[in-house]
């Protein structure tokens, strides 16, 4: 793993911090036979939105998009920042970055993976012409990335350089101590800009699509497959080794149970909800689960008139009973959350509401006397929207009777395919949606850019300025205690508006096929590269 040093200590280092880490791919045990044939099928959840990495934003998109492209460094299976395209790295100072690329990095054409790449696929990725909804989101950790995303500065200016053609520069807005785990997502990778001028918004269909990861697209058949084969021009090909992965994108976790059942999937993405115990008994060598750094939360549309008034918000996250949701309805490991950061995030206090630990006759009594001053009578309707999935609709289901039977409000129920739900979030047409977030870095910012008030993931379009001022001081500090000191009360000030009510502590119970090498119950953000995984003789 990458060692982290506080922006101090690296401020009085400068030169000093070199890092040359194996990159490491498969790691076979001593003694294991591979079976003959090396392939694997795997449901995604979902139908990604896009292939494109710099508009990958769904969990799904990003396991696909992971396979097809590296970036400077990478997340292996056991969660560790280890070497990408970038063999080596150094922080010359607090804000800049100097990176080393491997000289045998190919892309899937033959040509060689440059510097230039990175600074044509950054640049790209910022730039408001190409309307990625992560621009900000990352951006704002680049210098001049916050002005680049909002069409300020032209995306010449921001903080990427290439020094010649196998060393990159990255300069920051501020001292970012975990940017080498920012790195690793592709939204800041590098891109092949002559397949991308040659075939416009076609370029990420097979046949067209130029990648420089582990693996090449092969088909992509929409709301049926994606399948990707072993890149030969891969720097590492020789220790990757599964040939061909085919990704399903499968919503409904009972169809995904019985494809596994039928051999037809041998992973799948999420049990349906109430059926862990079930499933643990019925294939205690195949069950996996683990807690994650993200959380389930569902997001209010705070400009819409229904939720405009924080009084509102705040009654209907009250009543809802998270140890009812977690050990009767989701039942299957996951943990209450009633705060923005989850355990196990770095760079932030974990914090709860005060009203959390109260009697739940207590909570109702106070909920219903908010709704009274703010006007909400009782049989008041609302809209939920969330993506088809009997995991989402049975938790759905499970917040619509208690905010009906508690205080009398009716919820009208809305499903959709994924993708159609990520655009209904972002264009803000919905009242409540059912969202989640699976860290992209393990630091606090992470989760902040839910909520922060210029950020591209704020869906529920709360604005604490407040709160704000307080997160760009913390981002400046150079002394850790205080960084988190101000971060944590950033996030408190910002979860009193209650522009999300935040459920769950994400685990993600599944069954994993026990030839299946290489999957890690350490890997808390879910981020398993094909390069790592293999098949054992069965």
């Amino acid at each position: 793993m990458t060692p982290k040093l506080s922006g101090l200590a690296l401020a009085m280092l400068p030169l000093c911090l070199a890092l040359s880490l194996p990159a490491g791919a498969a790691v076979v045990p001593p003694g294991t036979q591979l079976h003959a044939t090396q392939t694997l099928v795997r449901n995604n959840g979902s139908e990604a939105e896009t292939l494109d990495p710099a508009l990958a934003e769904s969990v799904g998109a990003n396991n696909i998009t992971r396979d097809l492209f590296e970036g400077l460094t990478a997340s292996d299976n056991v969660g560790r920042i280890v070497p990408g395209v970038a063999e080596s790295w150094k922080q010359s100072d607090a804000t800049t970055w100097v990176f080393k690329l491997r000289q045998n990095a190919k892309w899937s054409n033959g040509d060689p993976v440059t510097a230039q790449d990175f600074v044509f696929g950054i640049r790209r990725f910022v730039d408001p012409k190409t309307a990625s909804t992560y621009a900000a989101t990352f951006g704002i950790f680049l210098a001049n990335g916050k002005d680049v995303a909002a069409g300020k500065k032209p995306p010449a200016e921001i903080g990427v350089k290439a020094i010649d053609k196998f060393t990159l520069e990255v300069k920051t807005a501020f001292p970012v101590t975990f940017l080498p785990s920012l790195m690793s997502n592709n939204n800041l990778g590098p891109v092949h800009q002559g397949a991308l001028e040659k075939f416009g918004k076609d370029w990420t269909k097979p046949g067209n699509l130029v990648s420089n990861g582990a693996y090449t697209l092969k088909a992509w058949q929409v709301n049926s497959k994606v399948v990707l084969e072993k890149n030969p021009m891969y720097w590492d090909a020789s220790n990757v080794q599964l040939t061909q992965v085919t990704y399903l994108p499968v919503e409904d976790g009972n169809a995904d149970v019985k494809l596994y059942e039928s051999g037809q999937n041998e992973w799948v993405y999420q049990l349906p909800p109430g059926s862990y115990e079930k499933y643990k008994q019925q294939f205690p060598k195949e069950i996996r689960n683990a807690p994650m750094i993200g959380l389930r939360y569902y997001s209010f549309q705070t400009q819409n008139p229904a939720f405009k008034d924080v009084r509102v918000r705040k009654a209907l996250s009250m009543v809802i009973d998270r140890d009812v949701l977690a050990q009767r309805i989701t039942a299957d490991g996951q943990t209450p959350a009633y705060g923005l950061m989850v355990k196990g995030t770095e760079g932030a206090d974990v914090t709860s509401y005060d009203w959390a630990s109260w009697p739940m006759a207590r909570r109702i009594a106070e909920a219903k006397a908010l709704l009274e001053q703010a006007g909400v009578k009782p049989g008041t309707k609302f809209m939920f929207s969330y993506n088809t999935s009997e995991y989402h609709k049975k938790m759905a289901i499970f917040a619509a009777s208690e905010w009906k039977t508690k205080l009398g409000l009716g919820i009208e129920l809305e499903a959709m395919e994924f993708k159609v739900l990520l655009k209904k979030r972002h264009d803000g047409s919905f009242q409540m949606a059912r969202n989640g977030w699976l860290a992209d870095y393990n630091d606090a910012t992470s989760f902040l850019a839910l909520v922060r008030c210029d950020s591209d993931q704020n869906n529920n379009f709360n604005c604490n300025r407040k709160a704000e001022d307080l997160i760009n001081e913390g981002t400046r500090q150079v002394d850790p205690g205080k960084r988190k000191a101000l971060l944590t009360q950033a996030s408190q000030m910002i979860m009193e508006d209650y522009p999300i009510v935040p459920l769950l502590q994400y685990s993600l119970p599944r069954l994993v096929k026990s030839y299946v090498g290489g999957y890690s119950l350490e890997n808390t953000q879910d981020r398993f590269r094909s390069k790592d995984l293999f098949i054992i003789k069965h």
